[in-house]
């Protein structure tokens, strides 16, 4: 599972997650990170920090609602639930959870809901979400040769 290592909602729900019994193993990596970017590299790693994206041991990509359905699958407590939100009506439940965390995270934003930068050439700007720059060559990944 691929998580917002800078969100708090997402932190917090990671540590909830590991702490829960799990039928198949999740492993958390932090999203845009070397980590992900190596073990996952045909991913559009911009898109994982927007949308929750989870990775099966198959190489099968879930976003979104599917992504929350497949976490809650591997969980001991949560299978039950998983399976009736994979349903029509139930995928519309899980729909409209994510979008309602989605809107509570980009209130809490610790930027204030302005354009947030990151020191890896990621940029937030609420208008029109995540957009990535290489470094210029005024940094250091332009040395000369």
């Amino acid at each position: 599972m691929l998580y917002d290592a800078d969100c708090p909602l997402c932190t917090y729900v990671r540590d909830r997650l590991v702490k829960r019994p799990q039928l198949v193993p999740l492993q958390f990596v932090p999203a845009g990170s070397p980590a992900a970017r190596t073990r996952f590299p045909c991913l559009d790693h911009g898109s994982t920090l927007t949308e929750i994206t989870v990775v099966g041991d198959g190489g099968q990509v879930y976003r979104g609602a599917a992504a929350w359905i497949v976490t809650l699958w591997a969980l001991r407590d949560h299978r039950r639930l998983a399976h009736r939100l994979s349903s029509p009506s139930g995928m519309r439940l899980a729909k409209g959870a994510v979008l309602a965390a989605a809107k509570w995270r980009g209130t809490t934003a610790p930027w204030g809901g302005r354009v947030y930068r990151r020191d890896d050439g990621w940029t937030y700007d609420p208008r029109d979400g995540w957009h990535h720059t290489p470094p210029g060559c005024g940094s250091d990944a332009c040395a000369a040769p």
